[in-house]
């Protein structure tokens, strides 16, 4: 079987870890399994990367901060193929761009093109183990571009469908897919499979276990994914593109962000154009939109809200006012301190009485739903961010996911 391992920061923590690591891939190379491994920066370094570019420059030039942050991963490249020479394994580290990751796209925000993998091909072939940086690779131009927080399962995934690989497995510091985050519900269960659709929506919604991309990735291509722990030998769980049909709960997963923000757009004149001008300038800034709700008109006259990432929310404030003034809108207000919680699972909406069941929960647990937007398998509601614990738990508790399946 040939394999592509992904190792997170967790796994790759410390030496003591790092030595783990690579005796888990010796332990399957002995069972006759080819293995690429991909690796994230150690533990919270690439954090610590970013505070020291703050304390150097309070706003970083993106392409330097680019090359700043790359070199985390490098660092556990090195130490990876190091152990795993010194366990009598041949090994070799391989950057982003060694690796032949061509990536497209804007810095700290890059996107995989394509994969030019004869390198990784080579070196197994040649019976080395390759490990490879993730998060990282380089454009056209050879600049090196990040990819995302988490998208190291990108990498993985990618090289995977490069290389033709059987499956690739994520492994984590938990156990596998649970039906909620189990720090915040610790009667939260581990699922035994769930599907590409389930878990990008679950990925797309706040649940950090994978890399939404990935997820989109691997659907595209039919690859499987074992999300499974790094820590202990423990059945994980399968993501492929159908999960055991037997009859179940349709809510798989409950998802939660807190980093959440909104605009609303006052008295926003009701005619055509208004939408493009209000969201191609963020666009262009760089700032992704999420939820997006248009009050009825009244007067020719609406409120428009969107949500956004925190994170983005000082850039979108410095572009509204000449937004609204482009769209003779009088004015805007923002709120910072937003969170979101769904529930997620094939079905739902086609399905009697489940958006009802949320609303109860939630107005039961005295939360207050600020905006509600839904797709085929997943009811969100955007609330409170400090609210947001004990909207999953109430969710939990009202769906029965700790004992459904």
């Amino acid at each position: 079987m040939l394999v592509v391992q992904k190792y997170g920061g967790t796994s790759v923590a410390d030496a003591d870890r790092i030595r783990h690591v690579a005796g888990r891939v010796l332990k399957r190379i002995k069972q006759g399994d080819q293995v690429i491994v991909v690796v994230s920066a150690m533990g919270n370094s690439t954090d610590d990367l970013i505070d020291l570019a703050l304390q150097v420059a309070p706003d970083p030039d993106p392409r330097e901060l680019d090359m700043l942050l790359s070199t985390g991963e490098q660092v556990s490249v090195a130490l990876v193929a190091m152990a795993l020479k010194t366990m009598g394994q041949e090994a070799v580290g391989l950057t982003g761009q060694q690796a032949g990751i061509i990536a497209q796209g804007r810095h700290y925000q890059g996107r995989i093109s394509r994969v030019e993998a004869d390198r990784v091909r080579a070196e197994l072939d040649a019976g080395r183990v390759p490990v490879v940086a993730g998060y990282w690779g380089v454009n056209e131009d050879q600049e090196i571009l990040t990819l995302g927080r988490g998208a190291s399962d990108t990498t993985a995934v990618a090289l995977a469908v490069a290389l033709g690989a059987d499956r690739c497995e994520n492994c984590k510091d938990v156990e596998g897919v649970y039906t909620a985050d189990p720090r915040i519900v610790p009667t939260a269960r581990k699922l035994k499979d769930i599907t590409y659709e389930e878990m990008l929506e679950l990925a797309t919604q706040g649940s950090t276990v994978m890399h939404n991309r990935a997820v989109e990735l691997a659907s595209v291509y039919n690859l499987p994914i074992l999300v499974t722990s790094s820590m202990v030998d423990a059945p994980g769980t399968m993501i492929r593109q159908e999960s055991e049909l037997e009859e179940r709960n349709r809510v798989r997963g409950i998802a939660h962000d807190t980093d959440v923000a909104k605009v609303t757009v006052r008295r926003v004149p009701d005619k055509p154009g208004i939408a493009t001008n209000i969201f191609e300038p963020l666009a262009e800034a760089g700032i992704s939109v999420d939820t997006i709700v248009q009050n009825s008109s009244e007067g020719n006259l609406t409120d428009l809200t969107f949500t956004l990432s925190r994170g983005d929310l000082r850039k979108a404030e410095a572009l509204m006012p000449v937004i609204c003034e482009k769209v003779g809108a009088p004015e805007y207000t923002t709120d910072g301190n937003l969170g979101k919680v769904s529930i997620v699972g094939v079905g739902i909406q086609t399905a009697h009485g489940y958006a009802a069941k949320m609303f109860r929960a939630l107005f039961d647990a005295g939360i207050n739903i600020e905006l509600i937007s839904t797709s085929e398998i997943r009811l969100t509601c955007i609330i409170d961010s400090a609210r947001v614990p004990d909207a999953v738990r109430a969710l939990h508790a009202a769906f029965e996911l700790e004992t459904a399946d």
